[in-house]
């Protein structure tokens, strides 16, 4: 099992409930789309997933592990499998596309040779081969979208988590990247999309969990 939530409810300090009592369950290797509109709870999922967010009631098992039972280490060891594409790409702005790409292998202490070699392969894959000493002030929206998804990537994890990563940039570049994140999944990887932009999710026949105000408007589908 990939993911299961069980009656999870997330409420933030300020009495607002962002998810109230969500159930799903996720088997591995799949590309699924978590979609809703703004504000239907959908980054507070994906937050719960990666432990940057602790929910109030319910369990969470990831890896066939319960969240809550985790100690400090054991949820970094989780984490290093989950890769994390936000919005805003969220790169290091004096780093270049090279040294940004290859930071979660420097993190886990991966050789030199097998950096430099892996993450100009995964850079030339994403397109972006000719573009390795770039600063991301430098980059087309779509670019910085692609370097965020390669380091991301780069360290081979099972689960990639995309918080509208298709939301700063236009749609015919949107299609490219969603086409990049179905590649990768065809590779092994588990894609899991968050987006309110419902052009996308019927363009995709992946399977889909809509959010409303916190909750699950449907059990999961496909686009139609």
């Amino acid at each position: 099992m990939l993911l299961s939530f069980s009656n999870v409810s997330l409420e933030y300090g300020d009495g607002r409930k962002a998810l109230d009592s969500v159930s799903f369950v996720l088997p591995p290797g799949g590309f699924y789309i978590l979609a809703g509109p703004s504000g239907a709870g959908k980054s507070s999922l994906l937050k719960l997933i990666y432990g940057a967010a602790r929910a109030n009631s319910g369990s969470i098992f990831l890896f066939d592990r319960d969240i809550e039972g985790l100690d400090r280490a054991e949820l970094a060891d989780a984490r290093r499998r989950i890769g994390i594409v936000f919005q805003d790409g969220r790169l290091v702005p004096y780093l270049s596309v090279m040294e940004n790409t290859a930071l979660p292998l420097r993190l886990c202490g991966a050789g030199e040779d097998y950096i430099e070699r892996h993450t100009k392969e995964l850079l030339n894959w994403v397109g972006l081969g000719d573009r390795l000493d770039a600063k991301p002030s430098e980059l087309s929206g779509g670019e910085q979208q692609r370097a965020a998804i390669a380091r991301a990537v780069v360290a081979k994890p099972s689960l990639v988590l995309a918080d509208e990563p298709t939301g700063n940039i236009d749609d015919e570049t949107a299609l490219r990247l969603m086409h990049l994140f179905n590649e990768l999944n065809k590779m092994g990887t588990a894609v899991i999309i968050a987006t309110h932009q419902q052009h996308l999710v019927e363009r995709f026949n992946k399977p889909v969990l809509k959010l409303k105000a916190g909750r699950l408007d449907s059990k999961m589908t496909r686009a139609a």
